[in-house]
Order: C-alpha cells, then sequence, then structure tokens
C-alpha cells in the first residue's frame, strides 16, 4: 500500500475521493456543462505517487488541487497534489457517457507532497502551481463551488470515511499538458502564508 507523510510521518490512505468540476474558471476551459450537484469520483491506493509522469499510454494532463486528509471525521491536515488526466481518453469516455476511472484513476495519476495538520480552513487556503518558474494555476476555497465543510458532509452520506483518506478539492483554470523534465512547484498558502510546498521533475 501506497503512504503519504503528515508532519514527517508515514500515513497510508485507503482511497482518494475527488471532486470533479468545483470551480467555474475550470468548467469553461475545458467546455464543460455546470454540474448541478457535486461531481465525485475514485482513485485508489494504487494511484498514490510521489513521482510525476509525462506519459502512461497517452500524454497525460496536470490538475493541481489542494488535498485534505481525513482525521477522526474531519479535515485536519492539507497538502498539494497534481490529479494526472489522460484527456484524449477522458474525452471519449465523456462523449459516450461512460465512467471516467480509466482516465483518472490508473498507476501514478494522484502525484501527492507531503501533509501538514492544519486546525481551521477558511477562503483564505489557496493553492499555487508554478512550472519552470512561471505561475500557472492559482485558486482556493474563495473560489470553490463547493466548500470544504460542504464537501465533507456531502461524502460522509455515501462513503465511510477513514483516517488518512484524501480528498482532491477541484482544479482551477490552467490545466495543460505535462512535459517531460519541467519542474512543478506547488504549495498551499493560508492567510499569505505557505504552509506547505512540494516540487517535482516530470519524466
Amino acid at each position: 500500500m501506497n503512504s503519504v507523510n503528515l508532519d514527517d510521518k508515514p500515513i497510508t490512505p485507503s482511497k482518494v475521493i475527488c471532486i470533479g468540476r468545483n470551480y467555474v474558471d475550470h468548467i469553461q476551459e475545458l467546455g464543460n456543462e455546470m454540474p448541478d450537484e457535486m461531481v465525485v469520483f475514485l482513485k485508489p491506493n494504487s494511484a498514490i505517487s510521489n513521482e510525476l509522469i509525462s506519459f502512461h499510454q497517452e500524454p497525460l494532463h496536470y490538475e493541481g488541487e489542494i488535498c485534505l486528509m481525513v482525521i477522526g471525521g474531519e479535515f485536519r491536515a492539507v497538502g498539494f497534489g497534481l490529479d494526472l488526466t489522460k484527456r484524449q481518453l477522458q474525452s471519449k469516455l465523456k462523449a459516450k457517457g461512460l465512467p471516467w476511472e480509466r482516465a483518472k484513476a490508473f498507476d501514478g495519476s494522484a502525484v501527492m507532497g507531503d501533509f501538514v495538520s492544519i486546525e481551521n480552513i477558511d477562503d483564505s487556503l489557496s493553492l499555487k502551481l508554478a512550472i519552470d518558474g512561471e505561475a500557472i494555476q492559482q485558486g482556493g476555497v474563495e473560489l470553490m463551488m463547493y466548500k470544504p465543510q460542504q464537501i465533507l458532509e456531502s461524502l460522509k452520506e455515501h462513503f465511510t470515511l477513514e483516517d488518512g483518506d484524501i480528498v482532491m478539492t477541484g482544479t482551477p483554470k490552467g490545466v495543460g499538458k505535462i512535459n517531460a523534465g519541467g519542474v512543478f512547484h506547488g504549495q498551499i498558502n493560508q492567510a499569505n502564508k505557505t504552509l506547505i510546498s512540494s516540487e517535482w521533475q516530470a519524466n
């Protein structure tokens, strides 16, 4: 089973729960319809990785996300993660009304940085992704259609949330193709303070 670090200690999530289409600008940049309710899909533990790959049967796209960890039934930790996507395959699946898992839940598709404990989540919690030193994605709770507490309460109606489970809360606009050799620097900020940052070079 794959693990992530929380406050420098290994934690093994049983699953990763992803919230799709949670930022209006991202919905518009991909030409998707506005959802009537929260979009949810899962990634298995085997999707978790600390290696950023650029190709898996087809070129991959990145989506930077605020990732929240469940401890004691509440969100108690935060980290930066990349939701890797087979965009060509996803487009084909969506056109046929089929599930996304083959495009979203493959091995290595949930690239996770380290997590740190967090006492409170407010509208100032945000992410920033820079690629090769250029700011590419920025956004956070303030721009989310579904805020973290709404997400948590809704998920509890459908899933048993175990300690260490990770919720990826959606991606702001600015997604794109991963180029091999690119340096990705992701950080989580709150109240103008950097809580945690992670860096990868794409293979």
